[in-house]
């Protein structure tokens, strides 16, 4: 700490050492200097910068592809993955095919889609709403974190109640 100095005495001192000014808050008032290398800054900088990214979680859009008729085993199946997509903080392109005729039935899609959203409204939000591209009716479903948290934690409390009911009897 060398105190307010102007900037021909702050250079000068930088100098001396054999070091670089560096200004770090150029804002602030009076402007906030630094004596250091300037290359190591510049290099720190950058690793710090880089472990951001690092830590920076990327969203990856996962697809669950179906037809209106679709069976129900298969429409649970379909639901599991697109759970288990949620879970790991991707969202869900849900993608309704249709075939020949059955473009003459899109308000059977509309509801196979609503359903869906039903089902899965306790770990997403709706991000776009049912909607016809050609021959698909597309839906995308977004991770909700606060229902996601809640869900979790229902599901560890659930066992819990579990062992207590059967350790009474």
């Amino acid at each position: 700490m060398l105190g307010v100095m102007s900037v021909g005495s702050g250079i000068k001192a930088a100098e001396e050492a054999g070091l670089d000014l560096v200004e770090v808050s150029p804002n602030a008032k009076p402007p906030v200097c630094k004596i250091l290398d300037f290359g190591k800054y510049k290099y720190e900088q950058q690793k710090k910068a880089s472990e951001a990214r690092k830590k920076q979680k990327t969203v990856d859009v996962k697809e669950v592809k179906m037809r209106p008729t679709i069976e129900e085993h298969d429409y649970g199946v379909k639901l599991r993955n697109a759970q288990r997509f949620l879970k790991a903080e991707n969202k869900v392109k849900v993608t309704l095919r249709f075939r020949g005729r059955e473009m003459a039935h899109k308000d059977l899609a509309a509801e196979v889609l609503h359903r869906f959203r039903d089902d899965l409204s306790d770990l997403s939000k709706v991000e776009f709403a049912p909607k016809m591209e050609g021959r698909q009716m597309i839906m995308i479903l977004a991770p909700d974190p606060e229902a996601a948290k809640k869900a979790a934690k229902e599901a560890k409390e659930a066992p819990q109640e579990e062992v207590n009911e059967t350790s009474e009897e």
